[in-house]
């Protein structure tokens, strides 16, 4: 789907009505299970990042395990050697990358979190539909449990 159609779409989910005995407008109730999968993927891409920052920097000690002149630096903080600085540089640019896909994920999760919460601590009423419910009373020597049946 285009993005103008997802957006369209979360346009309509959003301005839906909720039904009476719903509670919550398609928007919270889908977008807690959207946020939530996000999370998911984003940390899977942070894992992903993490292991190319790890491939790149094994790649980087084995080069100067090999020979050390490789690794000097020079006066500015830079390796000397070009290819031992671009293997350092493709190092630092996946560990960034994994850093902004894990703050990313978690505040997915975070939001996802806050809605599950807010929609279990909502008042839900109750609907008219319910055949039979069971009924619990407090009776003066114990307690009365039955089920009350509507017609």
């Amino acid at each position: 789907m285009s993005r103008v159609a997802l957006a369209l779409l979360a346009l309509l989910l959003a301005a839906a009505p909720p039904a009476r005995a719903q509670g919550s407008t398609p928007l919270f109730k889908y977008g807690k299970w959207v946020l939530a999968a996000g999370a998911l993927g984003l940390n899977v891409l942070a894992a992903r990042a993490h292991d190319n920052a790890d491939t790149y920097f094994h790649a980087l000690e084995d080069r100067c395990a090999g020979n050390n002149r490789l690794c000097d630096l020079d006066p500015s903080g830079r390796y000397g050697d070009a290819e031992s600085e671009a293997l350092y540089q493709a190092t630092a640019h996946y560990d960034r990358q994994a850093r902004r896909f894990l703050f990313g994920g978690e505040a997915a999760l975070a939001g996802s979190a806050a809605i599950f919460v807010w929609e279990l601590t909502r008042h839900m009423p109750k609907p008219d539909n319910i055949p039979f419910e069971p009924e619990v009373r407090s009776l003066r020597y114990g307690t009365g449990v039955g089920v009350r049946l509507q017609f």
